[in-house]
């Protein structure tokens, strides 16, 4: 019982202060023991592990480095690709626009001369061909050109079509 007396008799405050104290003992000689084997050139556990993660972190940095060279370099060979991209599909669309265009004059000016040879033509055919004409002149709008090649032609189509099929009865 005695001993338990003992312990309600004990100075907290005390006992607070020397565990600060035997801490601050305890900081002070493991920063004691760090001097000297830093000094001594030893290499412990815990100072191998400290160059290790730092080691790994400068090589981190220097991955990261050429990952992000690697991505620009990427980010301009992309770029110059879609620029080579872009103009592929316009001298494509180029191509395909006059493709249309050389096959809707051919059509027109085939439809002309069969016309022009007296040939039997029916209403469906002058038909398609004023549509076809149509569409070759909104081709042309679109595209910012100028038609000049199947004027004549057409002339000729209209004034068969009208002298055919638009008759005045006296």
């Amino acid at each position: 019982m005695n001993e338990i007396m003992e312990l309600t008799r004990i100075n907290f405050s005390s006992a607070l202060m020397a565990f600060f104290v035997i801490l601050i003992g305890v900081k002070t000689i493991v920063s004691l023991f760090e001097w000297v084997v830093e000094k001594l050139g030893i290499e412990t556990r815990w100072t191998r592990k400290r160059h290790e993660e730092h080691d790994l972190l400068l090589q981190t940095a220097r991955n990261l480095t050429a990952l992000q060279e690697q991505h620009e370099k990427d980010i301009l060979r992309s770029d110059r690709r879609d620029e080579e991209i872009a103009s592929d599909i316009k001298k494509l669309t180029r191509m395909f626009v006059d493709k249309e265009i050389d096959d809707m004059r051919w059509e027109i000016n085939n439809f002309a001369t069969k016309v022009s040879e007296g040939r039997p033509c029916n209403k469906d055919s002058f038909t398609h061909c004023i549509r076809i004409y149509e569409k070759y002149e909104q081709i042309l709008a679109e595209n910012g050109l100028e038609n000049g090649e199947v004027e004549l032609s057409m002339e000729l189509i209209n004034d068969a079509y009208r002298g055919k099929f638009w008759h005045v009865s006296p």
